[in-house]
Protein backbone atom coordinates (compact mmCIF):
# COMPACT_ATOMS: atom_id res chain seq x y z
CA UNK A 1 0.00 0.00 0.00
CA UNK A 2 1.46 3.49 -0.92
CA UNK A 3 1.65 6.39 1.87
CA UNK A 4 -1.04 9.08 1.80
CA UNK A 5 1.53 11.30 0.46
CA UNK A 6 2.16 9.00 -2.20
CA UNK A 7 -1.71 8.52 -2.87
CA UNK A 8 -1.82 12.16 -2.65
CA UNK A 9 0.99 13.39 -5.07
CA UNK A 10 0.28 10.58 -7.75
CA UNK A 11 -3.75 11.97 -7.87
CA UNK A 12 -4.89 13.51 -10.52
CA UNK A 13 -5.40 17.09 -9.81
CA UNK A 14 -8.62 18.76 -11.98
CA UNK A 15 -8.49 22.70 -12.29
CA UNK A 16 -10.20 24.34 -9.41
CA UNK A 17 -12.44 26.28 -12.16
CA UNK A 18 -13.40 22.77 -13.51
CA UNK A 19 -15.07 21.90 -9.36
CA UNK A 20 -16.91 25.21 -9.37
CA UNK A 21 -18.55 24.22 -12.26
CA UNK A 22 -19.68 21.27 -11.02
CA UNK A 23 -21.29 23.01 -8.50
CA UNK A 24 -22.82 25.64 -10.50
CA UNK A 25 -20.14 28.41 -9.38
CA UNK A 26 -18.33 30.83 -11.99
CA UNK A 27 -14.58 31.77 -12.23
CA UNK A 28 -16.25 35.04 -11.33
CA UNK A 29 -17.42 33.49 -8.26
CA UNK A 30 -14.05 33.04 -7.12
CA UNK A 31 -10.47 34.22 -5.70
CA UNK A 32 -7.79 31.95 -7.52
CA UNK A 33 -4.70 30.68 -5.41
CA UNK A 34 -3.08 29.60 -7.95
CA UNK A 35 -4.50 26.32 -10.19
CA UNK A 36 -6.52 23.85 -7.86
CA UNK A 37 -7.93 26.23 -5.19
CA UNK A 38 -9.95 29.33 -4.39
CA UNK A 39 -11.64 31.33 -2.07
CA UNK A 40 -15.25 31.56 -3.10
CA UNK A 41 -17.21 35.22 -3.08
CA UNK A 42 -19.84 35.76 -0.02
CA UNK A 43 -22.41 37.38 -2.76
CA UNK A 44 -22.83 33.88 -4.28
CA UNK A 45 -25.23 33.49 -1.24
CA UNK A 46 -27.72 36.36 -2.17
CA UNK A 47 -27.39 34.53 -5.68
CA UNK A 48 -28.46 30.99 -4.36
CA UNK A 49 -30.34 32.27 -1.65
CA UNK A 50 -33.74 30.85 -2.87
CA UNK A 51 -32.76 27.71 -3.79
CA UNK A 52 -33.66 24.78 -1.79
CA UNK A 53 -31.14 23.25 1.21
CA UNK A 54 -29.46 19.85 0.66
CA UNK A 55 -28.82 17.47 3.34
CA UNK A 56 -26.69 18.28 6.23
CA UNK A 57 -24.97 15.72 7.70
CA UNK A 58 -22.42 15.92 10.87
CA UNK A 59 -19.46 12.63 11.14
CA UNK A 60 -18.59 12.24 14.59
CA UNK A 61 -17.27 9.14 16.52
CA UNK A 62 -17.04 7.69 19.40
CA UNK A 63 -14.89 8.20 22.34
CA UNK A 64 -11.66 8.04 20.28
CA UNK A 65 -7.95 6.26 21.62
CA UNK A 66 -4.63 9.34 21.06
CA UNK A 67 -4.46 8.07 17.49
CA UNK A 68 -8.33 8.93 16.25
CA UNK A 69 -10.58 6.92 14.62
CA UNK A 70 -10.55 7.96 11.57
CA UNK A 71 -13.56 10.57 11.07
CA UNK A 72 -11.57 13.00 8.60
CA UNK A 73 -10.60 10.07 6.19
CA UNK A 74 -14.79 8.63 6.60
CA UNK A 75 -16.28 11.76 6.16
CA UNK A 76 -13.73 12.37 2.59
CA UNK A 77 -14.63 8.84 1.77
CA UNK A 78 -18.36 9.32 2.73
CA UNK A 79 -19.23 12.20 0.38
CA UNK A 80 -17.09 10.15 -2.33
CA UNK A 81 -19.46 7.58 -1.74
CA UNK A 82 -22.48 9.75 -2.24
CA UNK A 83 -20.87 10.88 -5.33
CA UNK A 84 -20.87 7.88 -6.54
CA UNK A 85 -24.31 7.34 -6.62
CA UNK A 86 -24.88 10.37 -8.57
CA UNK A 87 -25.31 13.07 -5.81
CA UNK A 88 -24.27 16.17 -5.74
CA UNK A 89 -21.82 16.50 -2.44
CA UNK A 90 -19.90 19.07 -0.61
CA UNK A 91 -17.07 18.29 2.05
CA UNK A 92 -16.86 20.58 4.70
CA UNK A 93 -13.70 20.34 7.14
CA UNK A 94 -11.61 22.44 9.23
CA UNK A 95 -8.09 23.91 8.15
CA UNK A 96 -5.41 21.77 9.87
CA UNK A 97 -2.46 23.44 11.69
CA UNK A 98 0.94 23.56 11.52
CA UNK A 99 1.79 23.99 15.04
CA UNK A 100 1.46 20.38 16.42
CA UNK A 101 2.72 18.34 12.99
CA UNK A 102 6.13 20.45 12.69
CA UNK A 103 5.48 20.74 9.28
CA UNK A 104 3.57 18.61 6.57
CA UNK A 105 1.69 15.59 8.07
CA UNK A 106 0.42 12.51 6.13
CA UNK A 107 -3.13 12.38 5.85
CA UNK A 108 -3.50 15.74 6.80
CA UNK A 109 -7.56 16.02 5.77
CA UNK A 110 -8.60 12.55 5.14
CA UNK A 111 -6.19 9.27 4.23
CA UNK A 112 -5.41 6.67 1.74
CA UNK A 113 -7.63 7.00 -0.92
CA UNK A 114 -9.72 8.94 0.52
CA UNK A 115 -8.22 12.67 0.89
CA UNK A 116 -8.82 16.15 0.24
CA UNK A 117 -5.85 17.44 -2.25
CA UNK A 118 -3.75 18.66 -2.51
CA UNK A 119 -2.21 17.37 0.30
CA UNK A 120 1.15 19.18 0.66
CA UNK A 121 -0.98 22.41 1.23
CA UNK A 122 -2.68 21.80 4.46
CA UNK A 123 0.25 22.35 6.79
CA UNK A 124 1.42 25.03 5.10
CA UNK A 125 -0.02 28.11 4.23
CA UNK A 126 -3.27 27.05 1.93
CA UNK A 127 -4.49 30.53 1.24
CA UNK A 128 -3.05 32.20 4.64
CA UNK A 129 -5.75 32.13 6.58
CA UNK A 130 -3.93 31.00 10.00
CA UNK A 131 -1.01 33.57 9.34
CA UNK A 132 -4.35 36.32 8.60
CA UNK A 133 -5.57 35.34 12.27
CA UNK A 134 -2.26 35.53 13.86
CA UNK A 135 -1.31 38.63 12.22
CA UNK A 136 -4.67 40.24 13.72
CA UNK A 137 -4.66 38.29 17.05
CA UNK A 138 -0.58 39.77 17.86
CA UNK A 139 -1.93 43.25 16.57
CA UNK A 140 -4.37 43.43 19.67
CA UNK A 141 -1.64 41.89 22.22
CA UNK A 142 0.67 45.02 20.40
CA UNK A 143 -1.79 47.43 21.15
CA UNK A 144 -2.49 46.14 24.83
CA UNK A 145 1.17 46.18 26.01
CA UNK A 146 1.43 49.85 23.75
CA UNK A 147 -1.69 51.22 25.78
CA UNK A 148 -0.30 50.45 29.04
CA UNK A 149 3.40 51.80 28.78
CA UNK A 150 2.22 55.14 27.05
CA UNK A 151 -0.57 55.62 30.02
CA UNK A 152 2.21 55.33 32.73
CA UNK A 153 4.14 58.11 31.01
CA UNK A 154 0.80 60.45 29.56
CA UNK A 155 -0.95 62.71 31.32
CA UNK A 156 -5.02 62.16 30.78
CA UNK A 157 -4.38 65.60 28.65
CA UNK A 158 -1.96 64.34 26.56
CA UNK A 159 -4.10 61.06 25.70
CA UNK A 160 -7.05 62.86 25.09
CA UNK A 161 -4.61 64.98 22.49
CA UNK A 162 -3.99 62.08 20.40
CA UNK A 163 -7.79 61.03 20.23
CA UNK A 164 -7.36 58.04 23.86
CA UNK A 165 -8.91 57.82 27.36
CA UNK A 166 -7.14 56.29 29.86
CA UNK A 167 -8.22 52.55 29.93
CA UNK A 168 -6.28 51.80 33.35
CA UNK A 169 -5.49 48.13 32.47
CA UNK A 170 -4.63 45.63 35.29
CA UNK A 171 -1.82 43.72 34.20
CA UNK A 172 -2.78 41.15 36.19
CA UNK A 173 -6.01 40.41 34.59
CA UNK A 174 -4.87 40.07 30.67
CA UNK A 175 -6.04 36.93 29.30
CA UNK A 176 -4.92 37.84 25.91
CA UNK A 177 -1.80 36.15 25.11
CA UNK A 178 0.29 36.30 21.73
CA UNK A 179 0.06 33.46 19.18
CA UNK A 180 2.53 31.92 16.92
CA UNK A 181 1.44 28.55 14.49
CA UNK A 182 4.51 26.21 15.82
CA UNK A 183 4.08 23.87 18.87
CA UNK A 184 7.01 26.02 20.69
CA UNK A 185 6.68 25.00 24.11
CA UNK A 186 9.96 27.45 24.93
CA UNK A 187 7.59 30.45 24.20
CA UNK A 188 4.01 29.14 26.46
CA UNK A 189 5.50 30.94 29.51
CA UNK A 190 7.71 33.98 29.34
CA UNK A 191 8.24 37.64 30.44
CA UNK A 192 8.08 40.05 28.11
CA UNK A 193 8.77 43.69 27.85
CA UNK A 194 12.65 43.42 28.91
CA UNK A 195 15.09 46.26 27.73
CA UNK A 196 14.61 49.71 28.09
CA UNK A 197 11.68 51.80 29.23
CA UNK A 198 10.75 52.26 25.37
CA UNK A 199 10.53 48.29 25.27
CA UNK A 200 7.26 48.27 27.41
CA UNK A 201 6.68 47.60 31.13
CA UNK A 202 7.84 44.05 32.06
CA UNK A 203 5.57 41.31 32.40
CA UNK A 204 4.41 37.52 32.31
CA UNK A 205 2.74 35.81 29.63
CA UNK A 206 3.39 33.49 26.82
CA UNK A 207 2.50 32.55 23.48
CA UNK A 208 -0.26 30.12 22.78
CA UNK A 209 -0.83 28.02 19.16
CA UNK A 210 -2.20 30.29 16.77
CA UNK A 211 -5.80 27.91 16.12
CA UNK A 212 -6.40 28.56 19.66
CA UNK A 213 -7.18 32.09 19.17
CA UNK A 214 -10.91 33.36 19.59
CA UNK A 215 -10.11 35.12 16.55
CA UNK A 216 -10.26 31.40 14.90
CA UNK A 217 -13.68 30.33 16.92
CA UNK A 218 -14.65 34.13 15.49
CA UNK A 219 -14.08 32.94 11.85
CA UNK A 220 -15.75 29.97 12.29
CA UNK A 221 -18.60 31.28 13.92
CA UNK A 222 -19.25 34.55 11.70
CA UNK A 223 -21.95 35.28 9.11
CA UNK A 224 -20.62 38.15 7.14
CA UNK A 225 -18.30 40.91 7.47
CA UNK A 226 -20.64 43.17 9.54
CA UNK A 227 -20.96 40.30 11.83
CA UNK A 228 -17.17 39.63 12.05
CA UNK A 229 -16.54 43.31 12.94
CA UNK A 230 -18.83 43.32 15.54
CA UNK A 231 -17.71 39.72 17.57
CA UNK A 232 -14.47 41.53 17.01
CA UNK A 233 -15.14 44.57 18.78
CA UNK A 234 -16.96 42.71 21.63
CA UNK A 235 -13.19 40.57 22.19
CA UNK A 236 -12.92 40.90 26.27
CA UNK A 237 -8.95 40.88 26.95
CA UNK A 238 -8.87 41.75 30.74
CA UNK A 239 -10.09 44.18 32.70
CA UNK A 240 -9.48 47.59 34.63
CA UNK A 241 -8.40 47.74 38.19
CA UNK A 242 -12.00 48.54 38.78
CA UNK A 243 -12.55 44.88 37.35
CA UNK A 244 -15.01 46.52 34.81
CA UNK A 245 -14.05 44.32 31.29
CA UNK A 246 -11.84 45.67 28.28
CA UNK A 247 -12.57 45.25 24.59
CA UNK A 248 -10.78 45.22 21.16
CA UNK A 249 -12.92 47.77 20.69
CA UNK A 250 -11.74 50.23 23.66
CA UNK A 251 -8.19 49.77 22.54
CA UNK A 252 -9.30 51.01 19.11
CA UNK A 253 -7.76 48.14 17.34
CA UNK A 254 -10.92 45.98 16.12
CA UNK A 255 -11.75 47.81 12.53
CA UNK A 256 -7.65 46.94 11.60
CA UNK A 257 -7.82 43.40 12.93
CA UNK A 258 -11.01 42.83 10.85
CA UNK A 259 -9.51 44.60 7.98
CA UNK A 260 -6.23 41.93 8.75
CA UNK A 261 -8.84 39.08 8.27
CA UNK A 262 -11.50 40.28 5.84
CA UNK A 263 -10.43 37.62 3.12
CA UNK A 264 -9.96 35.01 5.67
CA UNK A 265 -13.70 34.97 5.73
CA UNK A 266 -14.56 33.56 2.30
CA UNK A 267 -14.37 29.89 2.44
CA UNK A 268 -11.69 27.61 0.24
CA UNK A 269 -12.63 25.30 -2.08
CA UNK A 270 -10.47 22.63 -3.09
CA UNK A 271 -11.17 18.70 -4.01
CA UNK A 272 -11.16 14.85 -3.00
CA UNK A 273 -8.93 12.48 -4.84
CA UNK A 274 -12.15 11.92 -6.57
CA UNK A 275 -13.02 15.13 -7.69
CA UNK A 276 -16.02 15.98 -5.88
CA UNK A 277 -15.73 19.89 -4.40
CA UNK A 278 -14.76 20.50 -0.63
CA UNK A 279 -14.61 23.66 1.35
CA UNK A 280 -11.29 23.79 3.88
CA UNK A 281 -12.40 26.86 6.37
CA UNK A 282 -11.52 27.64 9.45
CA UNK A 283 -9.72 25.35 12.47
CA UNK A 284 -11.00 26.61 16.20
CA UNK A 285 -9.93 23.64 18.60
CA UNK A 286 -12.70 21.48 19.98
CA UNK A 287 -11.71 21.90 23.56
CA UNK A 288 -11.85 25.57 24.67
CA UNK A 289 -14.04 26.58 21.28
CA UNK A 290 -16.38 24.99 19.58
CA UNK A 291 -14.11 22.31 17.20
CA UNK A 292 -16.11 22.98 13.91
CA UNK A 293 -15.69 24.13 10.46
CA UNK A 294 -17.02 27.47 9.38
CA UNK A 295 -20.73 28.44 9.80
CA UNK A 296 -20.39 30.77 5.88
CA UNK A 297 -18.96 27.08 4.40
CA UNK A 298 -21.91 25.50 5.30
CA UNK A 299 -24.31 28.27 4.22
CA UNK A 300 -22.35 27.99 0.96
CA UNK A 301 -22.55 24.45 0.54
CA UNK A 302 -26.08 23.55 1.41
CA UNK A 303 -27.19 25.48 -1.43
CA UNK A 304 -24.75 24.00 -4.16
CA UNK A 305 -25.11 20.51 -3.06
CA UNK A 306 -27.97 17.55 -2.52
CA UNK A 307 -25.54 16.24 0.50
CA UNK A 308 -23.33 18.27 2.78
CA UNK A 309 -20.91 16.32 4.94
CA UNK A 310 -19.29 18.21 7.53
CA UNK A 311 -16.99 16.80 10.43
CA UNK A 312 -16.83 17.97 14.41
CA UNK A 313 -13.95 17.43 16.24
CA UNK A 314 -13.45 14.91 18.92
CA UNK A 315 -16.09 12.70 20.11
CA UNK A 316 -19.54 12.80 20.02
CA UNK A 317 -19.97 14.52 23.68
CA UNK A 318 -17.89 17.11 22.86
CA UNK A 319 -17.85 18.38 19.15
CA UNK A 320 -20.93 16.69 17.92
CA UNK A 321 -23.09 18.13 21.02
CA UNK A 322 -21.06 21.96 20.20
CA UNK A 323 -22.05 21.30 16.71
CA UNK A 324 -25.65 20.95 17.76
CA UNK A 325 -25.61 23.46 20.58
CA UNK A 326 -23.24 26.58 19.23
CA UNK A 327 -23.02 25.98 15.43
CA UNK A 328 -26.50 25.41 14.58
CA UNK A 329 -27.98 27.89 16.62
CA UNK A 330 -25.92 30.65 15.02
CA UNK A 331 -26.27 29.15 10.99
CA UNK A 332 -29.74 28.35 11.35
CA UNK A 333 -29.31 25.08 9.52
CA UNK A 334 -31.08 22.08 10.70
CA UNK A 335 -28.91 18.59 10.78
CA UNK A 336 -30.60 15.74 8.86
CA UNK A 337 -28.52 12.36 10.19
CA UNK A 338 -25.55 11.80 11.90
CA UNK A 339 -22.34 9.13 11.17
CA UNK A 340 -21.03 7.82 14.54
CA UNK A 341 -17.17 6.22 13.20
CA UNK A 342 -16.25 3.49 15.64
CA UNK A 343 -13.37 1.42 15.14
CA UNK A 344 -13.03 -2.10 17.10
CA UNK A 345 -9.65 -1.35 18.57
CA UNK A 346 -11.41 1.82 20.31
CA UNK A 347 -14.14 -0.57 21.84
CA UNK A 348 -11.63 -2.91 23.13
CA UNK A 349 -9.93 -0.25 24.64
CA UNK A 350 -12.72 1.24 26.65
CA UNK A 351 -13.90 -2.74 27.31
CA UNK A 352 -10.16 -2.69 29.20
CA UNK A 353 -8.24 -5.07 26.58
CA UNK A 354 -5.37 -2.72 26.06
CA UNK A 355 -3.94 0.54 25.89
CA UNK A 356 -3.12 2.64 23.10
CA UNK A 357 0.40 4.89 23.23
CA UNK A 358 1.02 7.16 19.72
CA UNK A 359 3.94 6.12 18.03
CA UNK A 360 4.18 2.31 19.70
CA UNK A 361 2.40 -1.05 18.28
CA UNK A 362 -1.22 -1.34 19.45
CA UNK A 363 -1.01 -4.03 21.93
CA UNK A 364 -1.66 -7.71 20.95
CA UNK A 365 -5.33 -7.69 22.90
CA UNK A 366 -6.14 -4.81 20.81
CA UNK A 367 -5.77 -6.34 16.73
CA UNK A 368 -6.91 -9.83 18.17
CA UNK A 369 -10.44 -10.99 18.14
CA UNK A 370 -11.80 -10.16 21.51
CA UNK A 371 -15.76 -10.43 22.48
CA UNK A 372 -15.89 -9.85 25.69
CA UNK A 373 -13.99 -6.81 25.73
CA UNK A 374 -15.76 -5.61 22.39
CA UNK A 375 -19.01 -6.41 24.68
CA UNK A 376 -18.20 -4.48 27.42
CA UNK A 377 -16.42 -1.37 25.50
CA UNK A 378 -19.32 -0.85 23.63
CA UNK A 379 -21.16 1.18 26.20
CA UNK A 380 -19.05 4.07 25.00
CA UNK A 381 -20.58 3.60 21.56
CA UNK A 382 -23.93 2.64 23.09
CA UNK A 383 -23.88 6.20 24.95
CA UNK A 384 -22.75 8.43 22.25
CA UNK A 385 -25.94 6.84 19.88
CA UNK A 386 -27.87 7.72 22.94
CA UNK A 387 -26.27 11.45 22.66
CA UNK A 388 -26.73 11.92 19.12
CA UNK A 389 -30.46 11.33 19.82
CA UNK A 390 -30.90 13.73 22.67
CA UNK A 391 -31.07 16.13 19.41
CA UNK A 392 -33.39 14.24 17.83
CA UNK A 393 -31.60 13.07 15.11
CA UNK A 394 -31.25 9.42 13.33
CA UNK A 395 -27.57 7.88 13.99
CA UNK A 396 -25.81 5.64 11.46
CA UNK A 397 -22.41 3.70 12.45
CA UNK A 398 -19.76 3.50 10.24
CA UNK A 399 -17.14 0.38 11.51
CA UNK A 400 -14.04 1.80 9.89
CA UNK A 401 -12.52 -1.51 9.42
CA UNK A 402 -8.68 -2.74 9.34
CA UNK A 403 -7.40 -6.01 8.17
CA UNK A 404 -7.29 -7.49 11.98
CA UNK A 405 -11.27 -7.07 12.10
CA UNK A 406 -12.99 -10.24 12.80
CA UNK A 407 -16.03 -10.82 10.50
CA UNK A 408 -17.98 -12.23 14.13
CA UNK A 409 -16.84 -8.87 15.58
CA UNK A 410 -18.30 -6.51 12.95
CA UNK A 411 -21.33 -8.77 13.16
CA UNK A 412 -21.39 -7.81 17.18
CA UNK A 413 -20.89 -4.24 16.76
CA UNK A 414 -23.95 -3.94 14.08
CA UNK A 415 -26.26 -5.83 16.49
CA UNK A 416 -25.40 -3.58 19.48
CA UNK A 417 -25.90 -0.45 16.96
CA UNK A 418 -28.73 -1.03 16.08
CA UNK A 419 -30.43 -2.59 19.43
CA UNK A 420 -29.24 0.98 21.35
CA UNK A 421 -31.45 3.13 18.33
CA UNK A 422 -29.06 3.67 15.21
CA UNK A 423 -30.87 3.36 11.94
CA UNK A 424 -27.76 0.60 11.35
CA UNK A 425 -24.05 -0.25 11.16
CA UNK A 426 -22.06 -0.17 8.23
CA UNK A 427 -18.23 -1.19 7.64
CA UNK A 428 -16.20 1.67 6.05
CA UNK A 429 -13.21 0.76 4.14
CA UNK A 430 -12.79 4.19 2.72
CA UNK A 431 -9.32 4.21 3.41
CA UNK A 432 -7.84 1.32 1.05
CA UNK A 433 -11.13 1.33 -1.43
CA UNK A 434 -12.47 5.64 -1.82
CA UNK A 435 -15.79 6.21 -2.19
CA UNK A 436 -16.21 2.33 -3.51
CA UNK A 437 -15.31 1.08 0.08
CA UNK A 438 -18.60 3.09 1.55
CA UNK A 439 -21.26 2.46 -0.92
CA UNK A 440 -23.63 0.62 1.32
CA UNK A 441 -23.16 3.28 4.39
CA UNK A 442 -23.84 6.27 2.01
CA UNK A 443 -27.24 4.89 1.13
CA UNK A 444 -27.77 4.20 4.89
CA UNK A 445 -27.15 7.82 5.92
CA UNK A 446 -28.74 9.35 2.09
CA UNK A 447 -31.89 7.15 3.54
CA UNK A 448 -31.52 8.49 7.55
CA UNK A 449 -30.83 12.25 6.21
CA UNK A 450 -34.44 11.92 4.05
CA UNK A 451 -36.50 11.03 7.11
CA UNK A 452 -38.51 13.64 8.58
CA UNK A 453 -36.21 15.99 11.18
CA UNK A 454 -37.21 16.11 14.87
CA UNK A 455 -34.12 18.68 15.88
CA UNK A 456 -33.98 20.06 19.20
CA UNK A 457 -31.48 22.00 21.44
CA UNK A 458 -30.39 20.46 24.30
CA UNK A 459 -31.08 23.71 26.26
CA UNK A 460 -32.11 27.17 26.15
CA UNK A 461 -29.75 29.72 26.29
CA UNK A 462 -32.20 31.71 29.24
CA UNK A 463 -31.70 29.66 32.21
CA UNK A 464 -28.85 29.98 34.64
CA UNK A 465 -25.19 29.33 33.39
CA UNK A 466 -25.04 26.53 35.89
CA UNK A 467 -28.22 24.82 34.61
CA UNK A 468 -26.54 24.52 31.09
CA UNK A 469 -23.65 23.14 32.49
CA UNK A 470 -24.87 20.24 34.59
CA UNK A 471 -27.82 19.28 31.75
CA UNK A 472 -24.04 18.85 29.49
CA UNK A 473 -22.64 17.10 32.32
CA UNK A 474 -25.44 14.84 33.09
CA UNK A 475 -27.34 14.08 30.24
CA UNK A 476 -24.48 13.84 27.60
CA UNK A 477 -21.51 13.21 29.72
CA UNK A 478 -23.49 10.92 32.60
CA UNK A 479 -21.96 12.64 35.63
CA UNK A 480 -24.09 12.53 38.69
CA UNK A 481 -23.76 16.05 39.11
CA UNK A 482 -21.02 19.15 39.00
CA UNK A 483 -18.82 21.05 41.47
CA UNK A 484 -17.11 24.27 41.14
CA UNK A 485 -14.09 25.40 42.99
CA UNK A 486 -14.60 29.39 44.61
CA UNK A 487 -12.81 30.55 41.23
CA UNK A 488 -15.88 29.06 39.00
CA UNK A 489 -18.13 30.14 41.23
CA UNK A 490 -16.87 34.01 41.34
CA UNK A 491 -16.63 33.89 37.99
CA UNK A 492 -20.51 32.50 37.20
CA UNK A 493 -21.25 35.45 39.27
CA UNK A 494 -19.21 38.19 37.40
CA UNK A 495 -20.61 36.88 34.05
CA UNK A 496 -23.96 36.61 35.06
CA UNK A 497 -23.80 40.45 36.43
CA UNK A 498 -21.87 41.76 33.33
CA UNK A 499 -24.38 40.40 31.16
CA UNK A 500 -22.96 36.86 29.31
CA UNK A 501 -25.61 34.51 31.16
CA UNK A 502 -27.49 33.79 28.07
CA UNK A 503 -24.64 32.62 26.26
CA UNK A 504 -24.21 28.67 25.08
CA UNK A 505 -21.60 26.59 27.10
CA UNK A 506 -18.48 25.31 25.43
CA UNK A 507 -17.25 22.95 27.76
CA UNK A 508 -13.79 22.36 28.20
CA UNK A 509 -12.54 18.76 29.20
CA UNK A 510 -10.10 16.02 27.90
CA UNK A 511 -11.46 14.21 24.89
CA UNK A 512 -10.10 11.01 25.72
CA UNK A 513 -13.01 9.87 28.50
CA UNK A 514 -16.81 10.73 28.66
CA UNK A 515 -15.50 12.52 31.69
CA UNK A 516 -13.25 14.71 33.12
CA UNK A 517 -10.96 11.94 33.48
CA UNK A 518 -8.67 10.34 30.44
CA UNK A 519 -8.02 7.16 32.64
CA UNK A 520 -11.97 6.49 33.03
CA UNK A 521 -13.18 4.35 29.69
CA UNK A 522 -16.64 3.26 28.37
CA UNK A 523 -19.79 4.95 29.47
CA UNK A 524 -18.21 5.67 33.54
CA UNK A 525 -20.61 5.77 36.08
CA UNK A 526 -21.02 7.62 39.73
CA UNK A 527 -18.52 10.30 39.04
CA UNK A 528 -19.12 14.36 39.48
CA UNK A 529 -17.85 16.47 37.16
CA UNK A 530 -15.25 19.33 38.63
CA UNK A 531 -15.33 22.87 37.29
CA UNK A 532 -12.09 24.61 37.75
CA UNK A 533 -12.66 28.07 36.04
CA UNK A 534 -14.88 29.27 33.24
CA UNK A 535 -13.81 31.67 30.85
CA UNK A 536 -15.41 34.15 28.26
CA UNK A 537 -14.60 33.86 24.64
CA UNK A 538 -17.33 37.06 24.05
CA UNK A 539 -16.71 37.72 20.58
CA UNK A 540 -16.81 34.22 19.55
CA UNK A 541 -20.26 34.09 21.41
CA UNK A 542 -19.91 31.26 24.25
CA UNK A 543 -18.77 30.56 27.92
CA UNK A 544 -15.61 28.17 28.23
CA UNK A 545 -15.41 26.12 31.65
CA UNK A 546 -12.18 24.27 32.33
CA UNK A 547 -13.08 20.70 33.32
CA UNK A 548 -10.53 18.30 35.26
CA UNK A 549 -7.19 18.70 35.12
CA UNK A 550 -6.48 21.59 33.06
CA UNK A 551 -3.19 20.93 31.92
CA UNK A 552 -4.02 18.18 29.90
CA UNK A 553 -5.97 20.34 27.44
CA UNK A 554 -4.43 20.66 24.61
CA UNK A 555 -0.58 44.16 22.95
CA UNK A 556 0.45 51.99 20.63
CA UNK A 557 3.59 54.25 19.85
CA UNK A 558 2.36 57.85 17.52
CA UNK A 559 -0.75 55.70 16.31
CA UNK A 560 0.32 54.16 13.16
CA UNK A 561 -1.98 54.84 10.03
CA UNK A 562 -2.96 51.59 10.22
CA UNK A 563 -4.86 51.87 13.13
CA UNK A 564 -7.23 54.00 11.58
CA UNK A 565 -8.69 51.88 8.86
CA UNK A 566 -11.98 50.20 9.47
CA UNK A 567 -15.22 48.05 7.79
CA UNK A 568 -17.96 50.48 6.85
CA UNK A 569 -21.32 48.80 6.85
CA UNK A 570 -21.44 47.59 3.17
CA UNK A 571 -17.98 46.17 3.69
CA UNK A 572 -15.30 48.26 2.05
CA UNK A 573 -12.18 48.79 3.77
CA UNK A 574 -12.26 52.18 4.60
CA UNK A 575 -9.47 54.77 6.45
CA UNK A 576 -5.75 56.05 5.81
CA UNK A 577 -3.24 53.45 5.34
Amino acid sequence: MLSDLEIAQAAEIKPIIEIAESVGLTEDDLELYGKYKAKVHLDVLDRFKDRPNGKYIDVTAITPTPLGEGKTTTTVGLSQAIGRLGKKVFTVIRQPSMGPTFGIKGGAAGGGYSQIIPMEDFNLHLTGDIHAVGAAHNLLAAAIDARIYHESRLSDEKLAAIGLRRLDIDPYSITWNRVVDINDRQLRHIVSGLGAKTDGRPRETGYDITVASELMAILALTTSLKDMRERIGRIVIGTDKHKNPITAEDLGVAGAMTVLMKDTIMPNLMQTLEHTPAFVHAGPFANIAHGNSSVIADQIAIKLADYVVTESGFGADIGMEKFMDIKCRVSGLVPNAVVMVATLRALKMHGGAGKVVAGKPLPKELVEENIPALEKGAANLIKQIENAKLFGVPVVVAINRFTTDSDKEIEVVKKIAVEAGAEGAFVSEVWAKGGAGAIELAEAVMDAANKPSNFRFLYPLDIPIKEKIEIIATKVYGADGVEYTPTAEKRIAMYEKLGYGNMPICMAKTHLSLSHDPKLKGAPKGWTLPVKDIRASVGAGFLYPLCGDIRTMPGLGSKPAFLNVDIDENGKVVGLF
